[in-house]
C-alpha cells in the first residue's frame, strides 16, 4: 500500500483518573478523567529497500532506551485468521513487547481486512515518550531524554503509558497505510474505530483486564467515563485463530455500549491539575482483587460506600465543570473521606497514611485547593487541583523538596498537566534527530 505522505506523527495523552478508581470497573458507575499534557508520540514511515529487494518486515523501535527494537515478521494467517507478526531476532535475544505485538496484530489486521486490493508493506515506526513517563534523578533539557537503561529498567510514572502507547501505534498505522475515505482522525467514525481497535488491543495484551478509562482517554481526552461491557470483546478469538479477522472487523465497526461524555467534565478558569511524582511504587492489579474481593464479601455495606462514592464524585465534578472555584476544596476533602473509608474496610492502602499526611500539607499551601491519590491509589502518585500560575507552582516545589528531605522520600511536582484534548496527528518534521 503506499502512503499519502512519507511520514505520518501521531500522538496521544496520558491520563489521570481523578475521580471513580474502583468504581469505574462496573458499568452502574463511572469516573472523571483527565488527559495529560504529557504524549506518547509515534511516528510511521515505509521503509525503502534496493530495486528488486523485497521485505516483509516491521520495524518498531524507541530510540530513547538502550537495544529498544522490536522487528517482526508477519503473514496472512489461514481461515480468516489475520495477519499475524511473528518476533525476530535481533542481535543475540528476543525481548517480547506484548503491547506492540498485539497492536500489531489487530491494526494490520483490520488494515488487510477493508483495504482489499494491496499489500500491507514494511513499514518502521518510531516511538517517542514525553518525558513525565519515567522518573528521573534530574529534570532533562530536551523534550526527549536519553535514558541509560532498556526500556524494562525505566521506571514509570503511572501516566498511562501503556494505553498512549497502544492507541497511538495503532491511529499511526491506520493513518499511514489506509486512504483517509476509509480512515481519518479527524472524524468521529474515525475516532470510534480506533478506539474500539485500541480498546481490544490493550484489553488482550494486558490479560483482559480493566475498565478501559485510560484508552478512552487516549482518544478522546478529558471525559466523565462509563465503561463498556465485558461481553463486547469476550468472542473474540486470538490473533491467528481461523475467524479472528471477521470478527475484529465486527468489533472496530461496531457502536459499542461505553459512554465518553466529553460534555461532562472541565475545570474552572485559572485552575489546572498538576501531578506528583513519588518515589515509592504500588501492585495496582493486587490492590484492585483486595477492594473487589472485600465488595463480593460485604455486598450490602460495599454498595452504600460505593453509591455515596458515586454521588460525591459527580459532586466534585459538577463544582469543576460549572467553575465554582471556591468550592473545590470542600468536594475533594468528601471523596477523600470515602475514599479513606474504602481502604479501611476492605485493607487496601487506597489512600495510605504518608500520603494523607503529604496531600494534608500540600492542601495548606497557598493556591493548592485539594488533591487525590488518583485511580487505584497507592504509593506513586498525587493529583492536584492548584492555582494555574508560575507562583503556585514554585510554593508546591519548595514543599516538596523539604517534605522529601524530612522524609527521605523522592518526591517531585512534575511538568505534566491536565488538557482536555485526545490523540492528533502531529508534524512529523518535529521530531527531528530522532526519524532516520
Amino acid at each position: 500500500m503506499s502512503t499519502k505522505d512519507p511520514l505520518v506523527a501521531v500522538s496521544a495523552p496520558g491520563k489521570v483518573m481523578l475521580a471513580g478508581g474502583y468504581l469505574v470497573l462496573d458499568r452502574a458507575y463511572t469516573g472523571l478523567v483527565f488527559g495529560l499534557s504529557a504524549r506518547i508520540n509515534v511516528v510511521a514511515q515505509e521503509i525503502h529497500t534496493s530495486q528488486g529487494v523485497h521485505l516483509t518486515e516491521i520495524v518498531v523501535e524507541s530510540p530513547q532506551f538502550l537495544d529498544a527494537q522490536w522487528r517482526y515478521g508477519y503473514h496472512l494467517a489461514d481461515h480468516d485468521g489475520g495477519i499475524k507478526v511473528t518476533q525476530l531476532q535481533v542481535g543475540s535475544h528476543i525481548t517480547p513487547n506484548p503491547f506492540v505485538e498485539t497492536t500489531l496484530n489487530f491494526a494490520l489486521t483490520y488494515i488487510a481486512r477493508v483495504h482489499h486490493t494491496r499489500r500491507v508493506h514494511s513499514a518502521r515506526l518510531t516511538i517517542l515518550a514525553d518525558n513525565d513517563y519515567y522518573s528521573q534523578p534530574s529534570p532533562s533539557a530536551t523534550r526527549f531524554a536519553h535514558f541509560p537503561v532498556p526500556l524494562s529498567a525505566a521506571h514509570k510514572t503511572g501516566l498511562g503509558s501503556s494505553a498512549a502507547l497502544v492507541t497511538a501505534l495503532t491511529a499511526a498505522l491506520l493513518t499511514h497505510y489506509l486512504d483517509p475515505s476509509l480512515f481519518s482522525l479527524a472524524t468521529p467514525s474515525g475516532r470510534q474505530t480506533l478506539h474500539n481497535l485500541a480498546q481490544a488491543a490493550h484489553c488482550a495484551a494486558q490479560g483482559k483486564v480493566g475498565s478501559g478509562f485510560d484508552v478512552a482517554a487516549a482518544v478522546y481526552g478529558s471525559a466523565r467515563y462509563r465503561r463498556f461491557s465485558p461481553g463486547v470483546l469476550a468472542a473474540l478469538p486470538e490473533p491467528g485463530a481461523p475467524g479472528f479477522a471477521t470478527a475484529l472487523e465486527e468489533v472496530a465497526k461496531g457502536a459499542w455500549d461505553v459512554e465518553v461524555d466529553k460534555e461532562g467534565v472541565g475545570l474552572p478558569k485559572g485552575v489546572a491539575v498538576r501531578m506528583c511524582d513519588v518515589d515509592c511504587g504500588s501492585q495496582t492489579v493486587g490492590m484492585v482483587k483486595g477492594v473487589l474481593a472485600w465488595r463480593g464479601r460485604e455486598g450490602e455495606r460495599a454498595a452504600e460506600v460505593w453509591d455515596a462514592l458515586q454521588g460525591r464524585n459527580e459532586e466534585l465534578a459538577g463544582v469543576l465543570r460549572e467553575g465554582r472555584t471556591e468550592e473545590i476544596r470542600g468536594a475533594v476533602e468528601r471523596v477523600r473521606e470515602l475514599v479513606r473509608r474504602m481502604g479501611e474496610e476492605s485493607g487496601v492502602p487506597i489512600e495510605p497514611e504518608s500520603q494523607t499526611a503529604l496531600l494534608d500539607g500540600l492542601s495548606g499551601v497557598e493556591g493548592v485547593f485539594g488533591g487525590v491519590v488518583p485511580g487505584a491509589g497507592g504509593y506513586d502518585a498525587l493529583a492536584l487541583l492548584v492555582r494555574d500560575d508560575e507562583e503556585t507552582a514554585g510554593r508546591v516545589r519548595a514543599f516538596l523538596e523539604a517534605w522529601g528531605k524530612e522524609k527521605g522520600v523522592r518526591v517531585s511536582l512534575m511538568d505534566v498537566k491536565g488538557e482536555m484534548e485526545g490523540v492528533r496527528e502531529e508534524d512529523a518534521k518535529g521530531y527531528g534527530e530522532w526519524i532516520r
